[in-house]
């Protein structure tokens, strides 16, 4: 098996660097334990809104709930962007999973591949609907807002399994979907420049999913809406329901029959059956 090509940093400071681009910074490091836990490091020490962390691997990547995300050398995309969003109340800063993901959808439009959202933050591709890509808003401990957006994308076949996420729910790549191009760099340029187009738009509108436009686009993406749900919550209860519809600030709206309508703010999502 062929060695993967390396990602071109040259070519993506280029194009995505100001004043040329939409980025204060970016830097693609060989091997790191997670792009995330970097630039909250970063934060710290005053790195810049809008830098942008890649690397070929991590070593100890982590999604939703202190997940693994298993992240091999050269099989995908591995990205972390710090924002310092001014202007955006610290309450709307958790709704940048939605503008990421619909990030992705444009990303994945764009080369071929069929996909959709699954509430909060995993992106589902393919006839199997499979997960092909997560996402991580973290908050960073810092004088002003700050967020650290991570992005991990399969773009090729791991060469060891990937254990299945929470509910069982197995990984897809890009490659394995036909996607038109699996070239890294490529694909990383379509991803930041996306993200930087979306994400400036809820800049602009304070954090507003509705002002920006961006919320109509996730709920025609979203695969969640309208399936039977079991939801596992972050205090380790579960609550079951229709997912009707997610709300202004990005949440699930989950029907309980009798129960009535719940708001639910964060957690794990599994799709059982569509409603009927």
């Amino acid at each position: 098996m062929t060695s993967p090509k390396p990602l071109d940093a040259g070519s993506l400071r280029g194009e995505l660097l100001a004043p040329v681009g939409p980025y204060a910074a970016l830097d693609v490091v060989a091997s790191t334990g997670s792009t995330n836990a970097d630039l909250r490091a970063a934060v710290a020490e005053g790195a810049a809104d809008r830098t942008v962390l890649l690397a070929e691997e991590q070593t100890a990547g982590v999604g939703r709930r202190s997940r693994d995300w298993h992240s091999p050398k050269g099989a995908g995309i591995y990205v972390s962007v710090l924002l310092r969003p001014h202007g955006v109340p610290f309450s709307a800063l958790g709704s940048l999973a939605i503008v990421a993901g619909l990030a992705l959808m444009d990303v994945t439009g764009a080369i071929g591949v069929d996909a959709a959202l699954k509430w909060p933050n995993d992106v589902l591709a393919g006839p199997d609907r499979a997960k092909c890509a997560g996402i991580l808003a973290e908050a960073a401990s810092s004088d002003e807002a700050a967020v650290v957006l991570g992005i991990g994308l399969n773009v090729a076949r791991p060469r060891v399994p990937v254990p299945a996420g929470a509910g069982g729910l197995p990984a897809t790549s890009l490659a394995e979907l036909g996607a038109r191009t699996t070239d890294r760099t490529e694909i990383a340029m379509l991803l930041l420049a996306a993200f930087a187009d979306r994400e400036s738009h809820w800049r602009d509108a304070g954090g507003d999913l509705t002002e920006s436009g961006q919320l109509a686009d996730f709920r025609a993406h979203c695969a969640t809406i309208g399936q039977t749900v079991k939801v596992l919550l972050p205090d380790g209860r579960t609550a079951g329901g229709v997912a009707a519809d997610i709300d202004e600030g990005g949440h699930l709206l989950l029907d309980q029959g009798h129960g009535g309508r719940r708001t639910i703010f964060a957690g794990d999502v599994v799709h059982l059956r569509p409603a009927t």
